[in-house]
């Protein structure tokens, strides 16, 4: 159980689920171990939480355990989304610990949101990558073009194929480079709309944060490492703004290939987000 998730799965107002899928890793593998890693990680964190004058183990998050992965992964994310989309049925947020990048899918079709905004270092705009288009670098691309979210916001990313690239140029895609990142989340105001911020009034949001898009000197464990990347604090005050506006958050690719540094940050964020959101809509 998620440290501080006490509440019962039927009267939860957010649910973590964990989705251990290890299939399509390029590198170095591990995912599965990444839900437990992240929740084992997070058992040191202190309950109550300063900047929001509550404490976790009170906002009402409940633990549904893991979603159990097989072969087939088209199957399993279908299986995945239909468990996600029950917790959001129950007027619930859907916490999504990965697993490899492609549960994403799962948790963007369970909340059907118009904007991804994700935090990567890679596009994952891939149509398939050696002939797999359900790779975890395809997930932005299956999220839409076969999901028909609107837009995605890709913060990060710092490597790609050209054809990649090319496909970031369209105007679905915004692509905000890691130098760029703290001014693009300076520019939210205090919960992620308005004037100054990316999204228009009303637009549903789906936060994805997988963790190689932060520079791998603070998260090593993770599968496909990418230097230069994004500092933990512009990722956490990139999960607070977008939080109020987000119907579902993840964060994925935490493998067991560090000292915990990965899963650490990660139980984190999945906090962060929390708070954030209770702070917003209380």
């Amino acid at each position: 159980m998620f440290p501080g998730a006490t509440t019962d799965r039927e009267a939860a107002s957010y649910v973590v689920v964990g989705a251990p899928l290890d299939a399509t890793t390029t590198f170095q593998p591990g995912t599965r171990f990444g839900p437990d890693r992240v929740r084992r990680f997070a058992e040191t964190y202190d309950d109550y939480d300063r900047r929001t004058d509550s404490r976790f183990s009170a906002l009402g998050v409940g633990d549904a355990g893991d979603v159990r992965p097989w072969d087939d992964v088209p199957a399993y994310l279908d299986h995945l989304a239909a468990e996600l989309r029950s917790v959001a049925y129950d007027d619930a947020v859907p916490l999504l610990l990965g697993g490899e990048h492609t549960v994403t899918y799962a948790g963007v079709k369970a909340v059907d949101p118009d904007v991804l905004v994700v935090a990567d270092a890679h596009l994952d705009l891939r149509e398939a990558y050696d002939g797999n288009p359900w790779n975890h670098a395809c997930v932005t691309r299956r999220c839409l073009d076969d999901l028909g979210v609107d837009r995605a916001v890709i913060v990060g990313a710092r490597t790609g194929s050209e054809a990649e690239w090319d496909r970031a140029a369209d105007a679905d895609v915004e692509v905000v480079a890691p130098e760029d990142a703290r001014e693009w989340v300076d520019a939210l105001d205090g919960d992620g709309s308005g004037e100054a911020g990316p999204f228009d009034d009303g637009e549903s949001v789906y936060c994805s944060i997988d963790v190689d898009g932060l520079d791998p000197a603070y998260a090593p464990g993770t599968g496909t490492m990418e230097p230069f990347g994004l500092e933990p604090r512009t990722v956490r005050d990139l999960v607070r703004a977008v939080a109020p506006l987000a119907d579902g958050f993840d964060v994925v690719e935490v493998n067991d290939r560090d000292d915990g540094q990965a899963a650490a940050v990660a139980g984190k964020l999945l906090r962060e987000f929390a708070y954030s959101h209770a702070a917003a809509t209380e």
